[in-house]
């Protein structure tokens, strides 16, 4: 049976290869077996859960990996949570490496902030606290009831740096949006690197999307009473393409939390292209690589990229050569030894900065 002295069992919450592979070599550093347990989807697409051994009065630990079906996944995490509560388990931690509908974390239009809403479901379906991993927004951790710890995968790639990439210290490190300098500036000083940002029309169009501040519109309402008359909006416009920073014969290291459609990386890629940088690496944490996102990468200017294994992309990794993976097993697995003994969890964070 899957029971240690320190009385705390490990299950994941998706029975396939793909995602059952960070929890296995987690498992295998914790010592431990993995939790004897069935997630599947029945005829009907409902998701059913199965624990096959008493949890009684256990901590219990489950990991779940989030693949390209991610509200599959999420009901999957709900119905594990929610049959290990009602089997008396006594406390339920779950540990999602990369956290789901974390970029829809802010009110836009009458749109809804859904990473709220995902965190009061965790709590009502009996999570007690959660492990996680380079949210994309730190003060998402404000939407939860009980404890949250953000891990940084940025040591793991900083390694990768220093270790796997030849001449590094003729690189630079470059943030492809100005709300990516942060992280950037953070790579940059602990590598005693230069730093370039990237602005204008490739910069993220997550800034860009329609929240409102377009409405009312640019044109006053004559009907409307004159004492609530507001100024005139102007539109706001994206200037030309700049790079601060000069990348000529240099190596470019794109850094950032997430990379999914790769588009504004491969247009980045090619500014920096012209601008004289002779190789490009994107470093993110979460490498969710969506639609065509590996054959785009294969046919760009990009060298290599560069994630973890806090989402599951091994197909992906067959279709494109230049993409490497990271496992961050290390850390969350001495996140949960910390956690089971009651230990500080503040070794974890050292010489991690604020705005990484």
């Amino acid at each position: 049976m899957n029971v240690t002295k320190s009385g705390y069992r490990v299950f994941s919450a998706n029975s396939t290869a793909a995602c059952t592979e960070l929890a296995k070599k987690i498992t295998e550093r914790l010592g431990v077996e993995l939790g004897k347990s069935v997630v599947f989807q029945a005829s009907n697409r409902e998701t059913r859960v199965d624990v096959k051994e008493s949890v009684r009065g256990q901590t219990i630990f489950i990991i779940q990996t989030i693949p390209r079906d991610v509200n599959t996944a999420i009901m999957e995490l709900l119905v594990m949570a929610y049959a290990l509560k009602t089997s008396c388990a006594k406390n339920i931690i779950g540990v999602i490496p990369y956290f789901p509908y974390s970029k829809q974390c802010k009110m836009r239009k009458r749109g809804s902030i859904v990473c709220k809403l995902l965190a009061s479901m965790l709590a009502k379906a009996g999570l007690t606290h959660i492990i996680t991993m380079d949210l994309h927004q730190k003060e998402v951790q404000g939407f939860f009831s009980f404890p949250v710890d953000n891990l940084r995968a940025s040591p793991f790639l900083l390694q990768y740096i220093q270790e796997e990439i030849p001449d590094y210290r003729n690189a630079i490190i470059v943030a492809k949006s100005p709300s990516a300098a942060k992280r950037a500036q953070s790579y940059a000083e602990r590598l005693r690197l230069g730093l370039a940002v990237m602005h204008g029309e490739a910069q993220c169009a997550e800034s860009d999307m329609a929240d409102g501040r377009h409405s009312p519109p640019c044109v006053r309402n004559p009907t409307g009473h004159p004492g609530l008359e507001l100024p005139l909006m102007m539109a706001k416009e994206k200037p030309p393409i700049t790079v601060v920073g000069d990348v000529g014969g240099r190596i470019a290291i794109i850094v950032d939390d997430i990379i999914d459609d790769v588009e504004d990386f491969v247009a980045a890629a090619e500014i920096l292209k012209e601008r004289g940088a002779y190789k490009i690496y994107i470093m993110a944490t979460h490498g969710l690589l969506s639609a065509d996102a590996p054959r785009l990468i294969e046919e760009s200017a990009i060298d290599e990229v560069v994630v973890t294994n806090t989402v599951p992309h091994e197909v992906q990794k067959l279709q494109c050569p230049k993409i490497k993976t990271v496992d961050v097993s290390m850390i969350l697995a001495e996140a949960i030894r910390r956690i089971n003994n009651g230990e500080s969890m503040a070794y974890l964070f050292r010489n991690i900065t604020v705005d990484d």
